[in-house]
């Protein structure tokens, strides 16, 4: 018996499928009987699935944004600001920077999505620098260099997510939400009018798909995935400040993406699961995190252009062939 994945255009066996279930659901269980290093770092890793789905959204449109972390910023700081200066409570305050990034998305994402390969790159790198250096020269109101310290905990319902645990809780509840989000669009034809436009925008054009509202579409619910996951982790940390968003978090974004996979709905949450920690294993030796990062990168593009989340497919077409 098979299981046909439509997102992943791989077969799995079914005993395999359910194997990949019971890890997931193994690792999003532990952290609560773990120590709080353990939960520290699986609510980094739930908030960068959040994030680089929303990346996966946008480069599922065949772009690559390298102003990320951008969109993660305007998210923080709007949520922030509206807390800090309108009093709003969290789920308000965040859904206000959440709407703020849209626009901004809408707004840019109108201009610079007819631009194409490396020049859509260097714009959006040139968008996520200046929103950077807006953040840095507003010291009035974004706090500057010093950024914004002593930020309220995240409160919903009634319940407070003042303690690791508490927060693993919500943050692991919104990023499986973006990974349902992700497996329900590529069902629907939305979905399939992405894969279009990446594939060969040309021809999506004539059969008359609107390329560039579709990209719009995507590009712009991409950013708010961003955006959510920055309200999250200013409210976790309880600290924003503008390097907290520079361009190599855009490229250690961009690196999960695609070694967990690009064109897979798992694809984020493979590739957050697996970098999200390496960090951890590399403190104080930064050179070598990097050399790491740039094999990985190497190898997984020529071996395994699918990332992580293709590894099913060789294993199945092994299997097939022996069995033939």
């Amino acid at each position: 018996m098979t299981d046909i994945s439509l997102e992943a255009g791989v077969a799995r066996p079914a005993p395999l499928r359910w194997l990949l279930w019971a890890a997931l659901a193994v690792a999003a269980f532990t952290p609560w009987f773990a120590g709080p290093f353990v939960q520290h770092l699986a609510v980094l890793t739930c908030l960068n699935v959040l994030i680089v789905n929303g990346l996966a959204l946008i480069a599922r449109c065949g772009q690559l944004s390298l102003g990320h972390a951008a969109f993660v910023a305007l998210g923080a700081y709007g949520s922030v600001l509206a807390a800090r200066y309108l009093g709003w409570s969290f789920l308000p305050a965040a859904l206000a920077g959440v709407a703020l990034t849209a626009l901004v998305a809408l707004t840019l994402g109108a201009i610079i999505l007819r631009l194409k390969g490396v020049y859509f790159v260097l714009v959006t790198f040139a968008f996520g620098e200046l929103v950077r250096l807006i953040l840095l020269d507003g010291s009035s109101w974004s706090g500057g260099a010093n950024g914004i310290a002593s930020i309220p905990p995240a409160a919903l319902a009634g319940m407070v997510f003042d303690t690791r645990a508490s927060f693993y809780g919500l943050a692991l509840c919104v990023a499986l939400a973006s990974v349902a989000l992700l497996r329900v669009m590529a069902r629907q034809p939305f979905g399939q009018a992405i894969d279009a436009v990446a594939e060969n925008p040309a021809l999506a054009e004539s059969t008359g798909l609107g390329v560039h509202r579709i990209q719009l579409c995507a590009f712009v619910a991409g950013c708010a995935l961003a955006a959510v996951g920055g309200a999250l982790q200013a409210r976790y940390v309880g600290y924003v400040s503008p390097e907290s968003f520079n361009a190599s978090i855009s490229i250690g974004f961009i690196i999960m993406l695609v070694i967990g996979g690009r064109r897979s709905v798992w694809g984020g949450l493979i590739g957050a699961m697996v970098l999200t920690p390496l960090p951890e294993l590399f403190r104080g030796a930064v050179q070598t995190q990097h050399i790491f990062y740039g094999a990985a990168l190497i190898l997984i593009l020529r071996f395994l252009p699918a990332g992580l989340a293709g590894l099913p497919g060789p294993w199945q077409a092994r299997r097939h062939k022996e069995s033939q």
